[in-house]
This record gives structure tokens, C-alpha cells and sequence, in this order.
């Protein structure tokens, strides 16, 4: 359904995000003028958000009631462009906005005690809020230009936030000091990691801007309305040109890297360098998330240029299913190649880390099976979509809860890593059941809500015929809930690896444990009531859509399901057998058996990707630059050295010519003029 266009010269819906960019161009103003006291800085980036998810919420309500809203304020804001300013709130993107304004609202308040006393408090809400700001004028922008203005307000912020503690003491690093791993080191600083995130999304952006140029190329316009409606001219003439796969993957490398996934994935990782708040806010509500949107909202586009085509240009439709073909693989093999590093991880943020990447993979996954339902009309891509959506929620709820529970283990084990954890569930109880509620719903058991998500997605990927991204799948859901089981279990019911650097754990003060706890409730909530879930979700998408009916998210007992949910549950006993009744010795296993240590080595070390890159990129291009170097040398010594030294000696010779004697120069005079005459004669002779 194509909106009803308001022209308005006040800022209603626009103020979603605008409130929260107001908000921490404040702080800033804040900081400048002096201000010192933290508590300003902290409580002010909370109302800002606040007043966000309040508006995002009043636009839900208005977009559910009324339909999509698109607001214009500006018809030419840059003309030679023909870049509009607007916001256009759809289905999907108020969803996006109420996801993305309430958990970070939460994460915000969970800030304020978890940030005291720190040396850059100002900083961080500074950021803190620029980035949600960005996040919400990502998903509400009516254009790709405005869209990628948030796009990158997300990366600077990540950027600064990742790297916040970029003084780099060890007690901020990810990864084991002095590990190496193919001769490189496999430990990282909060500046290496900024850097890092920096960089691997950088690359990706470059590969968004030339599909936004290309494709505004041949249709005159940024606006995403009218690439929706006019879908099936550019991608019908880019099939006849033969580049329609090529553009929609490199249109697609922003969101690969943005969300992670093979072959970005790696920035992720290291990005736990930052404060916990900032990775949960990283992996539940914004940046990785901006990926997974652009696919929410670009696959429909891309699935109805094809289905137009479908009978006229079957280039074009099999360039389209390629490409979905194509990036639901990736999403699997994301999913199954982090699930196994996570199995061994003794880090507790980077097992959530791989863990975000893993499901992030699923979501990639679900939505781009959706477009390879071409046969089955836009109902099939809605529910495709709507499962990729659904998954994006539920995910967004219990990672939020696990990362805010990480950072207070964290700080009560005085360690990052859990071999000096142990027990904590006779301490800190609250806690205890907020971690099992979101763990259960990450190894998808049912009632809760991950369950439910992730077998939409599976549902997904079966119906679509893809046979290897769902066989990935499926396994990954074992594995998801063995790593899953085996970091609860070990953390809170058995006794610590290392026990003469264990801590008397206690419960979390109340601005820290409530914020957790809800989520971690809401998860439950959330399952309990799928159908009530489901329905919203696909009324949005259905609305979206316009397929005149909500898209179905049921999800039903069938042997795909029970096949899946009785790998995880034995997953989850495996695990508990090996640990409880066996006691294995893991620690020793690995030092004594060479199998188990070469497997252990290769997941822990992450297949030596990492490693891998920086001998190829970093190393490669320092030996490239070295001999370039060498060249230039001598190009150096050439000019600087050798040319004067020529010119000296020829100017030595010269001046041993010029006696200071006429006799001696008219003698040179007749003897050139002769030789002079000489050549003359004996050439035109």
C-alpha cells in the first residue's frame, strides 16, 4: 500500500529521532560550558530517549490504526539530488522504532550505575545517545540518503564507543594477553578494536554507495517509495545490462558488514573491548540490527521487481533468486561457524558476541528464504519476512537481558573470563532466573519467545527448498544450546575453574538488576502470548506488504520441529552429562590428547580467520609497502644523489674549459665552427 504523502512544515514524527540528537547535542553543549556532575549527563540521556520511545510508540499506534504514515518536510532538501526530507513509518519501521527506542531506554538506565565514577561518563552518553539518534533516523528515514546519514552515525558512534576505554589497559582487552595464533596476536585493545569496527564496516559502506548511486543513476531518486513502485523497471534493465547480481551483492555489503556476516565478522568479536552497555546495545538495538533492517526492507523490493518479471524477463528472476540464494547461505554458514567458536569460549562476552552473530545469521537466513517464495506470492514472502522480523525482536530482548547480566558478573568475578566464576546462583537468585529465562529463549525452548522465532525461521528456510541453509540451521540450534547451557551451568551451578581467584558474588543494585530483569521477563512474556505476538508481527509486515491479510507466524508440531527441539534438549543433556556426572577434566583433556587440542585450538583461535586476514591485508600490505619502499629509495637516492653528482662532474668539465684566456676560446670557437661546417658539407654535400 503506497502512503498518503503529508506535507508539513513542522517536525512530528521526524522528532523520534531529532529528540534524541537534540538530546545529546545538550550534553555536549553541556560538557563544554563545564558541567561536571555525571548524574546530568546520564539522567538527561535517558529523557531523551524516553521522549523517543514515547513518540516511536504514538506512531505505532497511529500506524496500526490508520496505516502507513510518510511525512514530507521537504520535497527538494537537495535538489540537484532530488533528495526529499522526510520520514516514512510503516509497519516495519515503527516496529523498528519501538525496538529500538525501549531497549535502548533500558540499556540507557542500566548506564547511569554502571558508568559512575568512570573518567569519560560525559563521553560516553554523549555517544550513548548520538547513537541511538542515528539508529532511529536509520529505520525511519524516507530515503537512502538520509537513511545512510544514519547509517554512518552509527558506525562513528561505535567507533568511540567500542574504543571508550582507549587508554587500553589490560583489564579492557578481549581475547587472552600474549595468545597468538599463526604467528598473530589473537589479543586486542579498545583502540585496535574501534579501529577494527571501523574499518571491516567501512568497506562494507563502500559497497552501499555504489548501489545508491548506480541505482539513482537509472531511476532519478533516493526516495524508497518510489524504488519499491518502480522496482521492476531498474532491476528489468540492469538483468538486460547483466549486472543485476553483481549491483544487488555489492547494494548488500553495507548490511553483511554491518550485521556481522561472514566474511565481516570479525570486528564483532573484538568490539567487546567497549563497556557492557555498549555491546548490549551493539547486539540488541542498534548497529548489527541496521543490517538485518536493510534486508526487512530491501528484500520486499527486490522480491517485486522479480515477481513483476516474473513472465517477461526471466534473467532478471533468476538474478534475483541467485542473489537471495546467495546471501540466505551466508546467513547460514554465519550462524553454524559461530555457534562452534562459542563452544569453547572462556570469555563471557565473547561467547554472547559469537552468539549475536550466530542468530543474526538466522535472521539473514529467514528473510532472504522469503524472496525465493516467488511461486507463492507475497503472502510467502510475508511470512518470510515476518519470521526474520520476529527473530530480530526476540533476539533483541533476551541478548539485551544476557549482555546487562554479563556486565554485572564481570564486575562482581573482577574478571572477564569464567574459569573464576562459579556459584553465583546461591548469591544472586534475581539474577540466577533473569539468565535462565533469556538462555532458554536463546537455546530456543519453549514457552519463550526464541523458540518461536528461530523455528519461524527455520519454517522459512524449509519452505524455500533451501536444504543446506536449513540442515546449518538446525545444527546450530544444537549448538546454540549447548554453549548456551554449558556458560549458565558453569557460572552459576558448579564450582569455579579457578577458585583462589574467586569473589562473593552479591545481587545487582536496583538501577542494574530491574532493567535485566524485565527484559528477561518480557522474553517470557513474549512466548507465552506468541500468538498475540505473532498476529502484531504479521499484521505489520502483512500491512507493509499490502497482501490484505496478516502474514502467519503459527507455529505448529511438526516432525521438522520436534526433530530440532528434541537436538537442542539433547544438547543441553550431553552438556550437563559431561560436566556433572563425568566431571571431564576439559582443561586437562586439551593439554593431554592432541585431537582435542588441535580442535580446540582451531575454534578458540576462530578457524584462524583473524589470522588469516592480517597475514593476507596487514602483513601482505606491510611487505608491499616495504618494497615499494626499496623503490622509492632508489628513486630517492637517484634524484637527491645521483643526478647532482652528474651535474657536478659535467659542470667540473666545463669549468676546466674556461681558462680565462682568448686565445684559448677563439682557438675552441674555430675548431667547433669547422666541425660545424664539416657536418654540413658532408650531410647536404
Amino acid at each position: 500500500m503506497t502512503p498518503e504523502v503529508t506535507l508539513t512544515g513542522f517536525l512530528p514524527w521526524s522528532l523520534i529521532w531529532l529528540i534524541s540528537y537534540l538530546g545529546a547535542f545538550i550534553l555536549a553543549l553541556l560538557y563544554l560550558a563545564g558541567v561536571k556532575n555525571e548524574k546530568v549527563y546520564g539522567w538527561g540521556s535517558v529523557t531523551a530517549i524516553a521522549l523517543s520511545a514515547l513518540l516511536a510508540t504514538a506512531a505505532a499506534k497511529e500506524v496500526f490504526s490508520k496505516g502507513p504514515i510518510y511525512s514530507l518536510y521537504a520535497k527538494n532538501w537537495v535538489p540537484w539530488l532530488n533528495v526529499t526530507l522526510g520520514t516514512y513509518l510503516d509497519g516495519l519501521g515503527v516496529v523498528m522504532a519501538l525496538i529500538v527506542s525501549w531497549l535502548s531506554l533500558l540499556i540507557a538506565i542500566y548506564s547511569v550505575k554502571y558508568m559512575e565514577g568512570d573518567w569519560g561518563v560525559q563521553r560516553y552518553f554523549f555517544f550513548f545517545t548520538f547513537f541511538v539518534a542515528s539508529m532511529l533516523l536509520l529505520v525511519t528515514a524516507d530515503n537512502l540518503v538520509l537513511m545512510f546519514i544514519g547509517w554512518e552515525g552509527t558506525g562513528l558512534a561505535s567507533y568511540a564507543l567500542i574504543g571508550h576505554w582507549y587508554t587500553d589497559e589490560e583489564e579492557y582487552w578481549v581475547g587472552v594477553p600474549g595468545r597468538k595464533a599463526l604467528g598473530q596476536p589473537m589479543y586486542f585493545e579498545p583502540s585496535h578494536s574501534g579501529v577494527r569496527a571501523l574499518m571491516f564496516t567501512r568497506i562494507g559502506d563502500i559497497g552501499l554507495l555504489i548501489g545508491m548511486a548506480v541505482i539513482f543513476l537509472i531511476t532519478g531518486t533516493f526516495n524508497i517509495p518510489a524504488l519499491a513502485s518502480s522496482a521492476s523497471t531498474w532491476m528489468g534493465y540492469l538483468a538486460t545490462k547483466g549486472i543485476l547480481l553483481p549491483l544487488l551483492l555489492i547494494f548488500s555489503l553495507g548490511a553483511l558488514a554491518k550485521s556481522a556476516q561472514f566474511p565481516f565478522h570479525e570486528w564483532l568479536v573484538t568490539a567487546m573491548t567497549g563497556p557492557t552497555p555498549v555491546s548490549a546495545l551493539i547486539h540488541a538495538a542498534t548497529m548489527v540490527k541496521a543490517g538485518v533492517y536493510f534486508m526487512l526492507r530491501f528484500v520486499p523490493i527486490f522480491f517485486a521487481g522479480a515477481y513483476a518479471l516474473m513472465h517477461t524477463n526471466p534473467a532478471a528472476v533468476e538474478a534475483a533468486k541467485e542473489y537471495f540464494t546467495i546471501m540466505a547461505g551466508l546467513g547460514a554458514v554465519t550462524a553454524f561457524m559461530m555457534g562452534t567458536m562459542a563452544l569453547v569460549s572462556n570469555e563471557l562476552k565473547l561467547i554472547l558476541a559469537f552468539s549475536t552473530a550466530s542468530q543474526l545469521g538466522y535472521m539473514f537466513l529467514g528473510t532472504a528464504a522469503a524472496g525465493l517464495l516467488l511461486e507463492n506470492g507475497y503472502e510467502g514472502l510475508a511470512t518470510g519476512v515476518a519470521a526474520g522480523l520476529s527473530h530480530l525482536m526476540s533476539h533483541a530482548v533476551f541478548k539485551a537481558a544476557l549482555f546487562l547480566i554479563a556486565g554485572w558478573l564481570i564486575h562482581v568475578a573482577h574478571s572477564r573470563f569464567i574459569d573464576p566464576m562459579g556459584k553465583y546462583a546461591k548469591y544472586m537468585k534475581i539474577t540466577a532466573v533473569s539468565i535462565w529465562l533469556a538462555g532458554l529463549s536463546l537455546m530456543g525452548i519453549p514457552p519463550l519467545s526464541g523458540f518461536f522465532s528461530k523455528e519461524s525461521v527455520l519454517h522459512a528456510a524449509e519452505e524455500a527448498h533451501l536444504s543446506m541453509g536449513y540442515s546449518l540451521g538446525v545444527i546450530t540450534a544444537a549448538l546454540t544450546a549447548a554453549y548456551t547451557f554449558r556458560m549458565i551451568l558453569r557460572v552459576f551451578h558448579l564450582e569455579p575453574y579457578d577458585k583462589e581467584k574467586w569473589h562473593e558474588p552479591h545481587e545487582a543494585p536496583g538501577l542494574m538488576l530491574w532493567p535485566y530483569t524485565i527484559l528477561a521477563l518480557v522474553s517470557l512474556i513474549l512466548g507465552l502470548y506468541w500468538t498475540g505476538t505473532s498476529k502484531a508481527i504479521g499484521e505489520a509486515i502483512g500491512e507493509t506488504l499490502s497482501v490484505g491479510a496478516p502474514a502467519h507466524l503459527v507455529v505448529r508440531l511438526t516432525t521438522g520441529v520436534a526433530v530440532v527441539l528434541s537436538l537442542a534438549l539433547a544438547s543441553i543433556g550431553i552438556v550437563w552429562v559431561l560436566y556433572v556426572p563425568m566431571k571431564v577434566d576439559f582443561p586437562r583433556l586439551i593439554r593431554e590428547r592432541t585431537w582435542a587440542r588441535v580442535l580446540h585450538d582451531f575454534l578458540y583461535d576462530r578457524w584462524y580467520i583473524n589470522s588469516i586476514y592480517y597475514w593476507i591485508f596487514v602483513s601482505g600490505f606491510a611487505g608491499i609497502a616495504y618494497l615499494l619502499s626499496i623503490v622509492d629509495f632508489g628513486i630517492d637516492a637517484f634524484y637527491h644523489y645521483a643526478i647532482p653528482v652528474l651535474f657536478a662532474l659535467g659542470a667540473a668539465g666545463l669549468r676546466a674549459l674556461h681558462r680565462g684566456r682568448s686565445n684559448y676560446y677563439m682557438m675552441l670557437y674555430i675548431y667547433f665552427a669547422a666541425t660545424l661546417l664539416l657536418f654540413i658539407y658532408l650531410a647536404w654535400g
